[in-house]
């Protein structure tokens, strides 16, 4: 079988070309499938991760200064397909609206998958009709804009499938993007075994990662951690990530007087060598659509304190036992878990124990499985998937066309004149 990946830039760092790289090289590896990424823009010579050899990677745009497709006028002109409302917008270009739809229309793979919205409006627009046709949902329903979601909504009727990374958004979308005959699910990201032995938990170290944004509320960590100091001074914390917070994180770990104790400690890949460093691994985030570095952390035998914010993090720690889960934005809880379990070593080490068998769970060979499964099924349901599409168009069509046939009649009433009898 062959299986596309259309994925946003292939040689970038982030949470998204990992997972894609990891899913990829497992059903090329373990599936035996002939596995392509497509990467909508190339801005350097080599990626950043490590592309399996057995992968194909294919770059549809060369955003590089002084290469050949910038100076296309198309490149100079904004993108017409990529959805305004998307994010990502300005960074796509006429010329890749016109890359994309050419590669897709000679594309003669038996499955297309988009990684992000834009590329799955994309996908339902060109994808091959003769593919399965499956968008991936790596952010949650709820954090798209409605405008966006309501582009979504018209596009995702023409797919096969949307998978999301958590049951708990499978659901959001269910209910509130009504989508006939496409199959919404989960299926949780591939973390592969770490690249190192397990921590000995032994270290009186406090690590956390993730992009230095807002919406990672390393402010609130840095706050939590200031009254863990406060009790347990030779306790470390190391804060891995780089991004737009940097210079404020830097000023309040000078504000809470916690120099010497706090440490940003910029961007790692990978990052479970650091992660199996620590004792404890700590997210403070206000929303995760997956959560990414807790089942890193507990891969390498670290029991994680995290919010339990919407939607990953209750999927992946079962509170108490591997790990545990504190409400959003309060920094009090939060360093009152990560006390207790300082003090308590062997629940500590207890719970690292559970925390290296839990994330077993994300293996690849039960990960591909569930997409082998789902292949097949997509592929013994597609008549009867076209024939709910269809009759809820028409269902549509018939619900406008009473509107518009009896619009005028009601007005008229509501008015206190009499119908037109002409017809309309």
């Amino acid at each position: 079988m062959k299986i596309v990946f259309l994925l946003h830039n292939a040689y970038a760092i982030g949470g998204t070309v990992r997972t894609t790289l990891n899913l990829a090289a497992a059903l090329a590896g373990r599936g035996g499938h002939e596995v392509e990424i497509v990467s909508m823009s190339r801005h350097r010579e080599m990626p950043r991760f490590t592309v399996d050899p057995a992968v194909s990677l294919v770059p549809l745009v060369d955003t590089r200064i002084g290469g050949v497709d910038t100076r296309y006028a198309a490149y100079e002109e904004p993108a017409r397909d990529f959805p305004a409302a998307e994010k990502r917008h300005k960074q796509y270009t006429r010329l890749h609206d016109l890359r994309v739809r050419e590669y897709l229309e000679r594309c003669d793979a038996d499955v297309v998958i988009g990684t992000r919205p834009g590329i799955n409006v994309y996908l339902s627009m060109y994808g091959p009709r003769t593919a399965l046709r499956i968008g991936q949902e790596h952010l949650r329903h709820d954090a798209h804009s409605k405008k966006l979601r309501a582009v979504l909504a018209r596009h995702y009727r023409s797919l096969d499938a949307v998978v999301t990374m958590t049951a708990a958004d499978a659901e959001v979308y269910r209910a509130r993007m009504a989508l006939p005959g496409v199959r919404v699910l989960s299926v949780p990201n591939i973390v592969p075994q770490a690249p190192c032995p397990p921590s000995d938990g032994a270290a009186k170290v406090i690590a956390s990662a993730g992009r230095l944004a807002p919406g990672k509320r390393f402010d609130l960590l840095l706050e939590a951690f200031a009254a863990v100091a406060a009790q347990e001074p030779e306790w470390q914390l190391r804060i891995y990530g780089g991004g737009p917070e940097e210079a404020r994180l830097r000023d309040l770990v000078a504000g809470l007087g916690l120099t010497g104790h706090a440490h940003l400690m910029g961007a790692r890949s990978p990052i479970e060598p650091e992660f199996a460093k620590a004792s404890i691994v700590v997210s403070a985030s206000d929303a995760e659509s997956f959560g990414m570095t807790l089942v890193e952390a507990m891969r390498c035998g670290v029991p994680v304190v995290s919010t339990d914010a919407p939607l990953g993090p209750a999927e992946i720690i079962t509170d108490g036992v591997d790990g545990r889960l504190v409400p959003v934005g309060d920094a009090r809880a939060l360093a009152e878990a990560v006390v207790g379990l300082i003090h308590d070593a062997p629940l500590r080490h207890a719970m690292a124990r559970a925390a290296f068998a839990s994330a077993r769970r994300y293996d690849p060979d039960p990960i591909v499985a569930r997409y082998e499964l789902l292949f097949a099924e997509l592929r013994e349901t597609r008549r009867l998937r076209s024939w709910q599409r269809l009759r809820s168009r028409a269902a549509d069509w018939a619900r406008r066309t009473a509107r518009s046939t009896h619009g005028p009649a009601r007005a008229a009433s509501a008015r206190g004149a009499r119908p037109d009898p002409r017809p309309t």
